[in-house]
């Protein structure tokens, strides 16, 4: 099989404090890096959430990039489901976009079509 270039969104806890949401983040690197090509990983840090997730405002978040069998992403994200001190995770598939592909593209411009005007009865031009 091929690999395929993946993304995986993980937000960590902060409840035990910001060293732990890095070992976690160093734990699941060492393992995208023992199960497929790792790219640098992209530490977005302490971000506020949309809403309390386990009644936690802020949460740390880290983008891993990597190239992987198929099988992989799916066993990431069992373990990541699994793990205590992460809150959310999100695994996708990192789909090309070629700017030949994206040029084909038909493009089709509606104009706004103007609404009738409506007319209004003619004034009789002989009043006196």
């Amino acid at each position: 099989m091929s690999s395929k270039n993946y993304e995986a969104l993980v937000v960590y806890s902060l409840a035990n404090g910001e060293e732990k949401a890095q070992e976690l983040q160093a734990r699941f690197q060492t393992l995208v890096e023992q199960n497929g090509t790792a790219e640098p990983t992209d530490v977005w840090g302490q971000k506020r959430l949309a809403y309390a997730i386990d009644d936690e405002p802020i949460g740390y978040y880290v983008l891993y990039r990597f190239a992987a069998e198929p099988e992989f992403p799916a066993e990431l994200d069992r373990v990541l489901g699994i793990t205590d001190g992460v809150l959310r995770s999100m695994i996708t598939v990192q789909v090309p976009v070629s700017t030949k592909s994206a040029a084909k593209v038909p493009v089709t411009v509606i104009e706004p079509t103007p609404e009738p005007v409506a007319q209004l009865p003619a004034e009789d031009a002989t009043e006196e």
